[in-house]
């Protein structure tokens, strides 16, 4: 089988293509589990360009065990950011989360009028609606004794 734990492959396929790796365990279905510049991942092998060269190397080996293979092979090993752990990410969303309600708190915030915009807008009086019939008929008559004395 030309695809055997250990053998040195360039990914063809993919966001890792171009890059060595090495089998580290042979899948059922033609799949392959790879690892060393590119991801640890489940790869089809139809995606996969074997090489001649083999490594020695057990099932299953750690990432840094295949690391030490590609330098003993003079491959350069692509150093790849460290993975955040769980906690960095939480803070960082949850400060995301309070500058977002801050914004919308200084937006929602009604802007303070300056004495000359006071003067220019006429103060509106909002009355509240009559709740029972009583007041209803009492309103209906002070607007009416209104218009009268507008009118006169």
């Amino acid at each position: 089988m030309i695809f055997e734990i250990g053998r040195l492959c360039i990914k063809t396929a993919g966001r890792d293509k171009d890059l060595e790796c090495i089998v580290i365990n042979i899948l059922e279905n033609g799949y392959v589990l790879i690892d060393g510049n590119t991801r640890r991942k489940k790869v089809n092998i139809k995606h996969l360009k074997p090489l001649n060269q083999l490594v020695n190397i057990k099932k299953n080996a750690s990432h840094d065990e295949v690391e030490k293979a590609l330098a003993q092979l003079g491959i350069e090993i692509i150093k790849r950011g460290k993975p955040r752990n769980r906690s960095e990410r939480l803070k960082k969303e949850k400060i995301k989360k309070e500058k977002l309600v801050k914004e919308k708190k200084i937006k929602e915030e009604p802007k303070e009028k300056t004495k000359s915009e006071e003067k220019q807008e006429p103060e509106e009086t909002k009355e509240e609606e009559p709740k029972t019939e009583k007041e209803k008929i009492t309103k209906k008559k002070t607007i009416k004794k209104t218009t009268k004395k507008k009118n006169e």
